[in-house]
């Protein structure tokens, strides 16, 4: 079975945002569609291990700001390669502003805010299924959204340290981190991003 198959799913990508008791936080999904347009509602699927599944628990409301081709990879790593239980991602944070729901969304490389309101929580083992009621929305850009494959192909870095050229190593397929090695270590957890060995490609450089 080659898991790379997953791979091949086109999907686009987005920063889910949250808020509770004046805790604001956000990260990245991949997981975000249109399930019924009368009503219009959404779907995400959030792992249970991102501090915004939780607070999307506790508020029962969300934004999804959709990323576009504009996105840089400083922003995927904002928002995807560090824990808001750890820090306050919207510290000092500009490029965002307030819905009418009064939670964020994020205006530098995105197009378009859907705000929803969760109807519905399934449990699906790693992840929550959250089905919402869509009740705002705005276009912000023209710009094409981002796919995952648009991310990996264009924005996710390519470049390999010097030091390791001409050697085998295990490269993240998420955030392109290199691990320098023949064997890589079946409890290894890319430390940029935190996905584990199995997001791991050999390769030789």
């Amino acid at each position: 079975m080659d898991k790379k198959a997953m791979y091949k799913l086109s999907y686009g990508l987005f920063i889910l945002t949250s808020a509770i008791e004046g805790k604001d936080n956000g990260c990245i999904i991949n997981t975000a569609s249109q399930v019924t347009s009368e009503p219009n509602r959404i779907s995400i699927a959030v792992n249970k291990s991102n501090f915004t599944q939780w607070l999307i628990e506790k508020s029962g409301k969300f934004n999804i700001s959709v990323l576009s081709e504009a996105a840089s990879f400083d922003t995927f790593c904002h928002f995807g390669f560090q824990s808001g239980r750890d820090m306050d991602k919207f510290a000092g944070y500009s490029d965002c502003k307030r819905s009418i729901n009064g939670l964020y969304y994020i205006t530098a490389g995105t197009n378009a805010y859907i705000s929803a309101k969760v109807e519905q929580a399934i449990d699906l083992g790693s992840h929550t299924l959250f089905i919402a009621a869509v009740d705002n929305m705005d276009v912000l850009s023209s710009v094409p959204s981002a796919t995952y494959a648009y991310y990996q192909s264009e924005i996710k870095p390519k470049s390999t340290p010097s030091s390791v050229a001409g050697k085998t190593v295990w490269r993240c397929s998420v955030c392109g981190y290199v691990y320098e090695g023949e064997e890589l270590p079946a409890d290894f957890v890319c430390p940029l991003c935190k996905h584990p060995a199995s997001d791991f490609e050999k390769t030789t450089i």
